[in-house]
């Protein structure tokens, strides 16, 4: 396994940020890390990078330990941070020269990795980096943790900000980057980014909810979902949905709401006829698939 976690946890005083965390990432696999913000993804991230220790358990990145074995690590991996890390006063080549100086290449010897990405840049190469849009400071940020030809590309929440043009295009790079043999360890608290990952773990508090195909998380839904519309918008149905005598769930879900019941028999006319009770109208009510999404939302609600 490229990455192997057993039983970690890591505490910041009184806040348990990771609790008794296992998972294994397989060599070349895009494997996502969902889930939403204070889930423990970045303190993770930085246990695996080498930046941050762990209190109990055992972790080995290629086979090594972060901890004694972190030199080996750092020069054999690229991370991107959340946060935009590169030098805003330095121009994009300036940036890319640098980090390439720092691990002994070049950026024509890794040119055949990043072309895809750098020619998307490259017009803006005597900018400065603190004045790119986001989606290009983004893909700078990319090419300079690819610079080095890792094995391990760690990405934590790359689009999170970002456009959604540019949200696309950057997934697009990410799956390319599986024809150079890169493992790619991603997070993200976008559920529909979740589907574009080989495999993925589902994180709330600090807890590993789930670890699976995607396909198989959708499908771990085990009740009947209904999607309900009406004229008078979320907010009241979600109000009446929860005054409701036998409501399981109810959460927003785009423009509809999605809905379980504690009963398990076919009760589209009891819902239509209490909400219709209770005022509302042009009341829509359907059957529906479920999502990522709607697991994670149950599996939370759980835990």
């Amino acid at each position: 396994m490229m990455i192997s976690i057993r039983n970690l946890s890591k505490n910041y005083e009184e806040v348990q940020a990771l609790k008794n965390i296992s998972l294994e990432v397989k060599p070349k696999e895009i494997f996502g890390l969902i889930g939403p913000d204070g889930a423990g993804k970045t303190t993770l991230m930085r246990i695996l990078t080498s930046l941050l220790l762990f209190d109990e358990g055992e972790v080995q990145v290629m086979g090594k330990s972060p901890i004694s074995d972190y030199q080996f690590i750092r020069n054999h991996i690229g991370y991107m941070p959340g946060k935009f890390s590169l030098y805003e006063d330095l121009t994009v080549e300036e940036n890319l020269s640098f980090f390439a100086n720092i691990f002994g290449t070049t950026i024509e010897k890794s040119y055949d990795l990043i072309k895809d990405i750098y020619q998307q840049i490259e017009p803006f190469k005597k900018r400065k980096a603190g004045a790119l849009s986001g989606g290009m400071k983004q893909k700078l940020a990319l090419c300079a943790a690819l610079i080095h030809y890792p094995k391990i590309l760690f990405l934590d929440e790359p689009t999170t900000g970002v456009d959604p043009v540019s949200r696309k295009e950057f997934w697009h790079i990410i799956q390319q980057l599986h024809h150079h043999d890169i493992t790619i360890f991603v997070s993200t608290p976008y559920m529909d980014e979740a589907n574009l990952c080989d495999r993925i773990a589902l994180i709330d508090k600090g807890e590993i909810l789930n670890v699976d195909l995607p396909e198989n998380i959708s499908k771990a839904f085990d009740k009947t979902l209904y999607a309900i519309q009406c004229h008078e918008g979320n907010y009241q149905l979600i109000k009446k949905l929860r005054e409701y005598t036998h409501f399981d769930s109810v959460f927003p879900f785009g423009e509809e709401v999605h809905y379980t019941d504690a009963r398990a028999t076919d009760i589209e006319s009891d819902i239509k006829l209490y909400l219709e009770e209770s005022g509302l109208t042009s009341i829509q009510i359907r059957k529906t698939a479920s999502t990522i999404e709607d697991v994670f939302i149950s599996l939370m609600n759980k835990n």
